[in-house]
């Protein structure tokens, strides 16, 4: 018996091993296109997104999955609900969603969907879009979302929002609607309750239409990077009193950013040729700091370069965003060649 075990565990092994040799691994790949109009008065936002998604699984999808990170932020929320009620709630949320006053809160809304020119139907559950498709996803196909949406920037509670401790005006991340990750496990659109969510890389274009007093960084390169003598300067053109910033990141996994008008932006180049962008607050107290950190920065480039693999992008940026423990403010933003 214990020989026949034996036998039939060897081959259940065996062709566990030929099942993953045959197995192919895949990536779901996104291309997104985004402008946004802010009103940097009231908080809000209103933006248009054209989405490409590639569906390079083996699998034939009916659904799609967008997270809607900004809803989180309202009393009443699946984040704010267990904040209030476990026994060890993140100290830095705390009781305060629940105290967001109703030009405090966050929220994206979607106004219109559309798949390949088709109206389609939705519904929003907290902090997921869930949508049922008119033509299912074939595998190695391609489908053109195009979203409409309106959103307002949450008081600043935990990485993303307005009027932060260190005085930031707008720090950007998760603030559009984003497609969930569809992997080998399925789809990973769970609500967000404390943490984010891994998602599928690709291509973004953002244009961010904001008032011109304000100096924007972001992630990613801008269209205009093989004019002029600063190949990183952001476009910028007069338009109802606001300029349009344009930034282009190839192969990354999400865009962030960032926008105050009291930004210094200051630049430092790498032993690698890799741009270092430093965006701080104007403040004589935290100048000199942040003048240290610059090489600072450009050392631990190059150790990672000589000891975990060639940084692959051409740029690295340092923003001012969020206070973290030792009292070191930034938010790394940029990508890839």
């Amino acid at each position: 018996m214990k020989t026949l075990f034996n036998l039939v565990l060897t081959l259940c092994l065996f062709l566990s091993a030929v099942a993953q040799n045959n197995t192919t691994y895949w990536q779901q790949h996104v291309d997104y296109t985004m402008t946004i109009d802010v009103d940097e008065k009231n908080n809000q936002y209103s933006g248009r997104q054209t989405l490409v998604y590639t569906n390079n699984s083996p699998d034939v999808l009916d659904k799609v999955f967008y997270h809607l990170y900004f809803n989180a932020f309202q009393p009443g929320s699946e984040m704010d609900v267990r904040s209030l009620t476990i026994e060890d709630p993140d100290r830095r949320v705390g009781d305060r969603i629940s105290k967001l006053t109703p030009s405090e809160v966050g929220y994206i809304m979607p106004r219109k969907l559309t798949q390949d020119g088709k109206k389609l139907d939705y519904q929003v559950v907290g902090t997921i879009l869930e949508v049922t498709l008119k033509e299912p996803i074939q595998p190695g196909a391609k489908s053109t979302f195009k979203m409409s949406w309106d959103a307002q920037i949450p008081l600043q509670i935990r990485r993303s929002g307005r009027d932060n401790a260190e005085g930031v005006r707008f720090s950007m991340t998760q603030w559009y609607p984003k497609i969930a990750e569809y992997d080998f496990q399925g789809w990973h659109a769970d609500p967000y309750i404390g943490r984010e969510f891994h998602s599928p890389w690709g291509d973004f274009n953002v244009t961010i239409n904001i008032d011109k007093k304000y100096t924007v960084a972001g992630t990613g390169y801008n269209k205009t990077n093989i004019m002029g003598d600063n190949p990183y300067r952001p476009v910028m053109f007069a338009r109802r009193g606001k300029k349009s910033w344009n930034f282009v990141a190839p192969n990354v996994h999400d865009f962030t950013w960032a926008a105050d008008t009291d930004y210094v932006h200051q630049q430092l180049l790498a032993d690698d040729g890799t741009t270092l962008n430093f965006y701080f607050k104007n403040n004589p107290d935290i100048l000199e700091n942040w003048t240290n950190l610059q090489p600072k920065t450009a050392e631990i480039l190059k150790y990672f370069n000589e000891n975990i693999g060639a940084y692959p992008y051409k740029q690295y940026s340092v923003i001012t965003g969020r206070r973290w423990r030792y009292g070191v403010c930034y938010v790394h933003l940029n990508y890839r060649k």
